[in-house]
């Protein structure tokens, strides 16, 4: 029995992604990614939303992150090991899956390791064109795993940063990241401490793995003038910054009722005062206001990130032969008769 149409689904494996980016070209996709994401920003209040739903051990976290515009649905799984590279095992993974509101149909189910890489450093990039000083040319890009070369290439495609600083407290990590970002057109600076890894950097990133409260940066280490991105933040009980360095920053968030719990301001009162990310986006709030402002873009990712990089996903793979279709929804002849199906196949 051959399925039918209704029977099929997209779907984009890891191999079809790697094609798609290679196809469409890595920096025109972050630049395409970061509109993508910012157009959805837009349009916030359309959008179901909660904090996504954790399953935490000692070993990591596993969580999905749904959200729905009221038309499309959408959910990421996600996990966060940061051991996992000891056994030769990425320290996150992820798919994701749109369906139709209409009928509950998915339309789109993908891989979203590479993807949430793409939408992370999109994500920070979109919140650095709008909260960055104007001109800044130098990012300090602070914890050089997985994520470093995806930020460092959105910071240039999106911002035009043109010089990154690199620190790691692995060297090898360091050198990895050099090494594969040596054809970039970037001006890439191996450092030996995160004190001169930030020496004349505007944006500084920061994107550390422990799942444990570390300052990676101290307060002493920020003077005035500064973007911060803090993207390694994303768990109760996992910081990077001095708790200092909030108090004395104008702080952006995705979405509070997450950030509070997950993002480095756990470390303050409830009460302390943040801007939701949108707001500046719709012009509803203030970003920077001084050259000397410090700002601090509070990431810990959330579900309309992925959602709007997985609808960018489905255009992008139209009349392309970069997915392949899934058979993965029953569909008998008559709708009230699935056990007829079952028999019919034997």
């Amino acid at each position: 029995m051959l399925p039918s149409e209704k029977a099929l689904v997209p779907f984009v494996s890891v191999d079809h992604m790697m094609q798609l980016i290679h196809h469409i070209g890595l920096e025109r996709m972050l630049c395409e990614l970061t509109n993508a994401i910012e157009a959805d920003f837009l349009r916030w209040p359309a959008f179901d939303k909660t904090p996504r739903l954790a399953s935490h051990s000692e070993m990591g976290v596993i969580e999905l992150m749904p959200t729905s515009d009221g038309e499309v649905y959408g959910f990421k799984y996600v996990n966060g090991h940061p051991s996992n590279t000891r056994t030769g095992h990425q320290t996150v993974t992820a798919f994701g899956l749109l369906a139709d509101v209409a009928t509950g149909y998915p339309v789109l189910l993908s891989e979203m390791t590479l993807l949430t890489a793409l939408r992370t450093a999109a994500t920070s990039a979109m919140a650095a064109r709008a909260l960055a000083p104007k001109n800044a040319r130098v990012m300090a890009m602070i914890g050089n795993g997985a994520q470093s070369e995806f930020q460092s290439l959105a910071m240039k495609a999106v911002c035009g940063i043109d010089t990154v600083r690199l620190y790691d407290i692995d060297q090898n990590a360091s050198a990895k990241c050099a090494v594969n970002l040596s054809t970039s057109g970037l001006n890439v600076i191996v450092c030996a401490t995160p004190e001169q890894a930030i020496e004349g950097a505007r944006i500084i990133t920061t994107c550390t793995a422990d799942k444990q409260y570390a300052t990676i940066l101290s307060d002493n280490m920020i003077g005035a003038g500064v973007h911060i991105n803090a993207i390694g933040g994303d768990c109760p009980g996992k910081t990077e910054l001095a708790k200092n360095i909030l108090t004395r920053s104008s702080i952006f968030v995705e979405y509070p009722e997450q950030t509070r719990i997950e993002g480095e301001i756990q470390q303050l009162d409830s009460a302390h005062p943040v801007t939701e990310l949108w707001q500046v986006l719709s012009g509803d709030a203030d970003g920077r206001k001084t050259d000397r402002q410090i700002t601090l873009f509070d990431s810990v990712g959330f579900a309309i990130e992925d959602f709007s990089a997985l609808r960018y996903i489905k255009s992008a793979i139209r009349d392309t032969g970069f997915s392949i279709q899934l058979d993965m929804l029953a569909d008998p002849n008559d709708p009230r008769d699935l056990f007829s199906m079952l028999q019919r196949s034997a």
